[in-house]
């Protein structure tokens, strides 16, 4: 069954039986996920945490009834069979940040329409919360570009809770995630809404942010490609846009991926003049100097170096 047709209720419900079974959790990348799944201990799980966490197959008895009622109940169990050997797995993992947590595709993330959470997730957050206290104006419309989960959008409403929060995605699970795990982490004013870049939110806004796609995805996944311009295209594309649709003293937060080639940022490159002429202040950093390593064999990427970990913020100027 499709995430996008689950119920919200009942996937809330299952959260909430998460949290009271003690669950927390924090995913990892899908290099170390693969790595770790493949112990041949970790082939069936033992606990919770197995199950909704690391994705991996379970047998009955494994999950505390409540938690197992519940996820029947939102539809997200389905029949698996492991070398002969019958069994069940989740459609969902679940993620911790701090005391809220997060639906989310189940790993392998390898479908058109999967929703992804990993630790791009976790640097996204933490960026967002440390340039809280430096925006030009007050928040009163934001709106999360490519939302995914909806967990940017949704920290960034517990944060300005008078604010409207526009999760906006062109997948139809992500958006059902957004609506869930907003009513899950009691976020009551964040509104998915179905939008490529903004052309599904009305007028001007006062925050824009974004953790986009930002790799050559040979297979052109939607929550992984990013693009021409060694993956780049549509975070350029985001800032174009914002610097558009923002009021004056408007911030853009951004989260995305860099290729260093020769030693020279191309990414930045091509926003500079944007930043420079729409802007009365920028500042853009490195996070993390090296991501993604593994991508630099695949195609595109032949005089790349390295791909690093970018935050923007830029205020619109007046």
């Amino acid at each position: 069954m499709p995430l996008s047709s689950t119920s919200t209720i009942a996937l809330v419900e299952l959260g909430h039986a998460l949290r009271q079974a003690g669950y927390r959790f924090v995913t990892i990348t899908p290099a170390t996920h693969r790595r770790v799944n493949r112990r041949p201990e970790n082939a069936w799980a033992s606990d919770v945490r197995g199950v909704f966490g690391w994705s991996r197959p379970f047998r009955a008895g494994v999950l505390p009834p409540e938690v197992e009622a519940a996820a029947r109940r939102a539809g997200v169990l389905v029949p698996h069979d492991q070398d002969g050997q019958p069994g069940w797995r989740s459609l969902v993992r679940a993620s911790s940040v701090g005391d809220c947590l997060y639906f989310h595709s189940a790993w392998p993330t390898s479908d058109e329409d999967a929703v992804f959470f990993g630790p791009d997730t976790y640097r996204y957050i933490a960026a967002m919360r440390r340039s809280l206290g430096r925006l030009g104006r007050p928040v009163q419309r934001a709106v999360d570009i490519g939302a995914g989960s909806g967990a940017g959008a949704i920290e960034l409403a517990l944060q300005f809770r008078t604010a409207t929060v526009y999760g906006a995605d062109i997948n139809d699970a992500a958006l059902n995630l957004v609506d869930v795990n907003a009513a899950l982490n009691g976020a009551a004013n964040v509104i998915p809404c179905r939008s490529d870049l903004l052309d599904g939110v009305d007028g001007h806004v006062d925050l824009v942010m974004s953790n986009p796609p930002y790799i050559l995805d040979e297979d052109e996944l939607a929550y992984r490609h990013g693009g021409g311009e060694h993956g780049a295209a549509l975070s350029i594309d985001i800032v174009r846009c914002a610097l558009e649709r923002l009021h004056a003293g408007g911030s853009l937060l951004l989260y995305t991926g860099s290729a260093i080639v020769d030693g020279q940022d191309r990414f930045l490159d091509a926003i500079r003049p944007d930043l420079d002429g729409r802007c009365s202040g920028w500042q853009y950093e490195e996070l993390d100097p090296d991501i993604f390593g593994g991508q630099l064999g695949c195609d595109g990427y032949e005089n790349v170096e390295r791909i690093a970990a970018v935050w923007l913020h830029a205020v619109k100027a007046a």
